[in-house]
């Protein structure tokens, strides 16, 4: 069943701002909560990560029904690949090795924005291209 590309995006949205604070402050606890959040969104797709609920439960019903969908598949896959991101920050940043935090948060908070702000999915866009190489078209 598609889902909404609103959720994915608000989802996106609070992602970038929770990076964002993550970078100028360098709290690894707050980048351990977005860790787990992407890992809730890769374990049980978008929609059962926690940004995900508070777009089912405060946002949905104020903007009302969506207008255009997408498979729920590759959001899933971005948040994998979000979650390998916001980890290799978290041990950088536990291990002191700030270098690491820094650019695998920031490379984390690139492609959150780019949903966020122009709806373009790297994790998405990683997914397809996975699929067309390793299941190419007949």
């Amino acid at each position: 069943m598609d889902i909404d590309v609103r959720g994915p995006r608000f989802g996106a949205a609070l992602t970038t701002v929770v990076l964002a604070v993550v970078l100028v402050t360098g709290s690894a606890w707050l980048l351990a909560w977005q860790t787990l959040a992407f890992a809730l969104g890769a374990a049980g797709g978008v929609g059962r990560s926690p940004y995900g609920w508070l777009f089912r439960r405060v946002i949905w019903p104020r903007i009302g029904p969506p207008t255009e969908f997408e498979a729920p598949e590759p959001p899933r896959f971005a948040q994998a690949v979000g979650l390998v991101f916001a980890g290799l920050g978290l041990v950088g940043y536990a291990f002191g090795v700030d270098w690491l935090g820094l650019a695998a948060t920031g490379a984390a908070l690139a492609a959150a924005f780019l949903n966020a702000v122009f709806g373009y999915c790297l994790g998405c866009e990683m997914y397809l291209l996975v699929r067309r190489v390793v299941a190419p078209a007949e």
